[in-house]
């Protein structure tokens, strides 16, 4: 006994079986982004949901396209067993794509099973028509069909978790072509199936004969209709949580910047942009345990400008700000990156210099210091002339205590002040001025 198709059901079924393909690529975007928690539960359990009973609409459509001469009906308790068997099968495949990686020992595991699902589903949904005699198959073109099953579960499983992150135009086309491929390969999988089916010419419907079963002509109308709404539903519902997704990381995005630009203000001087006092304990505090774990020293410089108050007299404080700016950036070229330069208020300045082996690498700095900040500046097309006093303490020899280290430090710079500036000190008991102005 042979059948014929209604071709109009068949297009149907294939344009169910794109929208669902669709709609899976589409979920497995939202699946991936809801990786843990309750709402990643949901979007599993609804879109295996929503996605299997496409994958069914399309099967059960392209069953009801095919007709004998004998009238025909399906048993319901096998039809829903076989959308049990769709809804499980997309459960897998959004299992599957919303892993971090995909490795592939997973991709043809989570294929496979897939692959099988579907086949179950569709011969299920055979067996409900419950044919006495019973629909035999052709081996070969059985085989066919499974393969077709896994080979278009592996190619959809591999694109899904490929194109979940991408929201561009491009891989709108992209997921539709996609779609369009998957739809195709179920779809031939279904009618490769059907294809392999074999009716014996006195065969029966038992599920007709009983009237029990669903009617087959206006069934695929409806359960077309019905399905498109289902999946039309889902991407709604998708979008709207993508747009949600993105507004709520566009706004996460803009707390990070407010937060790094209130810790940015919060350590650093508004001004030059160099750490602030705040910072520069931390960074005391950090280098004294590198000290002490490597066994090593830091040295402390306290910078003061000379003769910066008669240039901000003269010529205004913008003039004043826009030379403190320039002595912080040669401040900064003469440190390595692992130094700190830091504010500490008006023309003053702290160094901490890590990994300092002798004092004599603190004089180096101290006379590269002293010679940058004699040279003159060009502000606002004025040329000033300042130079700076620096007072050095060392840690751990003149102290480990960190406020008393800075106290010394400050002491050693005012020392230099009187000593006649444009010089720099070491701390220590009625010590002479070690280095000065190097021409």
């Amino acid at each position: 006994m042979s059948g014929i198709y209604d071709y109009r059901l068949v297009a149907l079924s294939v344009v169910v079986a794109v929208i669902a393909s669709y709609t899976a690529l589409d979920l497995a975007g939202r699946v991936s982004d809801h990786r843990s928690g309750r709402l990643s539960g949901l979007w599993i359990e609804g879109g295996a949901v929503s996605m299997g009973t496409g994958i069914w609409a399309m099967h059960f459509i392209g069953m009801l396209a095919f007709s004998l001469p004998i009238r025909l009906a399906y048993d319901v308790a096998l039809n829903t067993l076989s959308w049990l068997a769709a809804v499980a099968v997309s459960g897998i495949a959004l299992l599957v794509v919303r892993r971090p990686s995909l490795s592939g020992a997973h991709l043809s595991s989570g294929a496979a099973l897939m692959g099988i699902g579907i086949s179950t589903m569709h011969y299920t949904g055979m067996a409900a028509m419950r044919m006495s005699p019973p629909v035999t198959y052709d081996p070969l073109l059985f085989v066919a069909s499974v393969a077709i099953a896994v080979s278009a579960s592996f190619a959809a499983l591999w694109l899904a978790f490929h194109l979940k992150q991408r929201a561009s135009g491009a891989a709108l086309f992209a997921k539709l072509g996609s779609a369009t491929v998957m739809g195709a390969a179920i779809a031939g999988m279904h009618y490769t199936a059907m294809a392999a089916a074999r009716f014996a010419p006195d065969s029966v419907c038992l599920a007709a004969d009983e009237g029990g079963g669903l009617n087959p002509h206006a069934l695929a109308t409806i359960i077309g209709v019905a399905t498109l709404g289902i999946l039309a539903v889902t991407l709604v519902i998708s979008a709207v949580d993508a747009h949600f997704a993105a507004r709520n990381a566009q706004l996460a995005d803009s707390l990070r910047a407010t937060n790094q630009q209130l810790r940015s203000i919060a350590l650093h001087d508004p001004l030059t942009g160099l750490p602030n006092r705040f910072l520069l304990d931390d960074r005391l505090a950090q280098a004294a345990c590198h000290a002490d774990r490597e066994r090593k020293s830091f040295a402390l410089l306290f910078v003061d400008l000379d003769r910066f108050k008669p240039v901000n007299d003269a010529h205004g404080h913008s003039v004043g700000d826009a030379l403190l700016k320039e002595v912080a950036r040669r401040l900064s070229a003469c440190v390595r990156r692992q130094d700190t330069v830091a504010r500490t208020g008006g023309d003053e300045f702290v160094m901490v210099l890590n990994d300092i082996a002798t004092p004599s690498n603190a004089e180096l700095v101290c006379g590269k210091i002293l010679n940058e900040l004699t040279r003159p500046f060009h502000v606002e097309r004025l040329q000033l002339d300042i130079s700076c006093s620096v007072g050095v303490s060392l840690y751990p020899q003149d102290d480990r205590d960190l406020a008393a280290l800075m106290l010394k430090a400050d002491a050693a710079m005012y020392q230099a002040k009187r000593g006649g500036r444009s010089r720099f000190y070491f701390f220590g008991p009625g010590t002479e001025p070690i280095g000065s102005l190097v021409q």
